[in-house]
Order: structure tokens, then sequence, then C-alpha cells
């Protein structure tokens, strides 16, 4: 520790990423990325957008934002995008959640929440799950200086029905409730129906899992046009051009090739209802997911042990071992073949 740390900085636990290792032949199910590549025409306008990259990137990104404005049905002012929606979160958190009243979130969720909030110093209230570690929205009634929660929820997959949104928002008239979407391209109804209906609701979502552009950093929010000023006013307080010139025209260039985006999140739900068959005849126990992953318990083998052996056979999975789900393994959905290799390597381990 440095003495010329601030103090809040000694306090710190920074947010720690899933694993990326060097390791050839792995396969890679920690960190719920696609499987699957990104659109040929998302390849071919990155070739396209690099003949500029003597210039700045435009600062507001106008091309994109009125693209995601097209695709949502809104306009360009209820458009915010940055680098990644972890950047969109950090704007969010600086904009809306200082209050005088705390931050509320599931006990269970996306583990950069709270890291935030730390960094920000804002006082946060967490929420437990239910018994099914479902959200449930009766709890979420007290006065709150901002709500936060991921739908589908990470780590459990659990969506969270649009009616149960609404009665959130409802709820917490005076405060943002931000619906962060990482994962609701494989499936369910996105609250983005709702932002038009309630001027406290904020949709945050990432390119990063459906569009397979993790390594391309991309993420926006939608909603009412005071919400993203707000954030406009506090990204460009930080950093003017946060879309680079190739994320950009990756980003458009996805969106308009929506048959292929379609095919492959497709392909994800297809797997993962597979996958989770599969798991059941090994003993597994796995919560319904709505997500690109799955977490899962087994009856008798310790996860953390099932997720060593594993990484034997270079097969990485997440291991989480947070409070209530110390024996659950997070499992990203790969493609076909990944997956056939996982369920093999998991039978010689429960089965012997």
């Amino acid at each position: 520790m440095s003495r010329l740390w601030s103090a809040n900085v000694h306090t710190l636990t920074p947010y720690v990423p899933g694993e990326q290792p060097k390791v050839e032949n792995l396969i890679k199910l920690n960190t719920n990325e696609s499987p699957y590549p990104p659109s040929p025409k998302v390849l071919e306008a990155i070739e396209q957008a690099a003949k500029s990259l003597r210039l700045y990137p435009d600062p507001v990104s106008a091309k994109l934002k009125q693209t995601l404005a097209d695709y949502h049905q809104l306009t360009s002012d209820q458009i915010f995008v940055g680098n990644g929606s972890d950047e969109v979160l950090a704007h969010v958190f600086a904009a809306f959640f200082k209050q005088d009243l705390p931050l509320y979130f599931p006990d269970l969720t996306y583990s950069f929440y709270p890291v935030y909030a730390k960094l920000f110093e804002i006082e946060t209230v967490t929420v437990e799950l239910n018994a099914k570690f479902e959200i449930d929205p009766n709890d979420y009634q007290s006065p709150a200086g901002g709500v936060i929660f991921a739908n589908p929820n990470a780590p459990t997959g659990h969506l969270l029905g649009l009616d149960a949104v609404r009665q959130i928002a409802r709820q917490q008239p005076d405060c943002a409730v931000v619906v962060d979407e990482a994962y609701i391209d494989f499936g369910g109804q996105s609250a983005v129906a709702l932002v038009n209906e309630f001027p406290n609701v904020l949709v945050v979502r990432t390119y990063s899992k459906s569009r397979a552009l993790a390594g391309s950093r991309v993420g926006y929010a939608m909603g009412n046009s005071e919400l993203i000023e707000g954030l406009n006013r506090v990204k460009d307080s930080f950093n003017s051009y946060p879309i680079d010139r190739l994320a950009e025209a990756a980003a458009v260039a996805s969106v308009e090739d929506n048959d292929y985006f379609e095919a492959c999140c497709e392909k994800v739900i297809a797997q993962r209802e597979w996958l989770a068959a599969e798991l059941s005849k090994l003993d597994f126990t796995t919560l319904p997911s709505f997500a690109n992953f799955v977490l899962t318990e087994h009856a008798t083998f310790d996860a953390k042990t099932i997720a060593t052996k594993l990484r034997d056979q270079h097969i990485i999975v997440r291991y989480l071992g947070a409070a209530r789900i110390e024996n659950h393994l997070r499992i990203s959905v790969g493609d076909e073949a990944q997956n056939q290799a996982l369920i093999n390597a998991l039978s010689h381990i429960v089965q012997g």
C-alpha cells in the first residue's frame, strides 16, 4: 500500500474479472462469451473503418445511437453508448445513485455493483433472493436512492417478468431503476418496453454476450432523455471518445445483420437446454436459466474439486465460492463440440 493513496482506495476490494488463461486447446466456459464468431459483415466493417484510424472517432457516436434507436424503436436522445456496459454502469452509479437514501440490489447479482458502490462511496442495501434464488419485487418497496438488478440475473440465470419489473418501477417513482440486460437476448421480454412508460427506468445492454463482441467493448443504455443527458454529463466529464472507430463500425454492422444475430442466439438457447438436460443425467441440479450460462450443483461432488479436475483436462468453468452458492459452478454455454467435451469430462469425474 502506498501512503499516497486516498483513504477510499486503501479500502477498495477491486472486481475480479473472469480468468483469461493463455493455454492452447482450451475449452473456455468461464466468462459467458459467445461460442460463435461475430457476423462476417462485422469483420468487413472493421476492415473498412481501419482506413480512418488516424482520425478521432465521433465523440457522440451518432451513427451507432441512431442505429440502436431504430432497432429498439426509440429516439437517439434516448440512447447512451459507452466503452462496454461496465463503463456505462460506472457512469450510472456516478450520475444517479449518490443520494440521501441507499442503493438497493440483490445479494446474489453482478459482483461489480458493490465494487462501484464502494468506489463512489454509495450506501447500499442488499436484498436476499428468495429460496428459489428469485427476485421478489415486494422486497423493493422501501424508499431507496436507486435500484439496480441484472435481468436475467447473474449468476443465477433467473428471469424477472416484465410485470414484476413494472411493479418495482411503480414502487420506486423517485429514484432510478436500472435493469442490467446483459443476457436478455437469450430469453425473456426486455424492459425497454417500459422506457416510455416510466421516466425512471434505465435499461443497460452489452455487445459482449449475444453479439459476440466482448473484445470490442461496446455497451449502451436506454431511457428517458433526461436520464441520458445525465449520463452524457458524466461521460463528457470523464472521456470524450469512449467508442473508437473500429468498435462503432462493428456495433453498427452487428445490428444491421439481424438474421445472423438471431441465428446465433437460437443456437445458444438450444445448447443451453441440451446442456441442462445432460447435467441432470449426471446428478447435477441446475437452476432454470434464461442466460447463456447455467448455475449447477452436483448431489455429492464438491464444486471446487470438479472445477479443478476440469482444469486438468483444459476445461475451465467459473467457481464463484460466494455465500449461498458455495457448491455451485457457473458454466458458460459453449458450442456443440465444447458442450459435449464438457459432459464427457464430467462423466469421468463424477462416475469414475
